[in-house]
């Protein structure tokens, strides 16, 4: 894409990924060219919000001290 906003060569890690504004943010950075890593507690969302936009997700509760690590 080309524009005011232009992220390729760039990654992305979008927490709270699987939906609504996460989500959004993920499109929104995917159409600028970054590479997205979705981010959520549920595997389905995250699936569903990265639907055939290149990427990788991550099933994970950030709230959970030994799952960030």
């Amino acid at each position: 894409m080309q524009g005011l906003f232009d992220l390729s060569g760039k990654t992305a890690l979008i927490t709270g990924g699987g939906s609504g504004l996460g989500a959004a943010i993920a499109h929104g950075l995917s159409d600028a060219g970054a590479q997205i890593i979705l981010a959520a507690r549920r595997r389905e969302r995250l699936e569903e919000a990265l639907g055939d936009r290149a990427g990788a997700y991550l099933p994970v509760d950030l709230m959970e001290p030994t799952a960030v690590q």
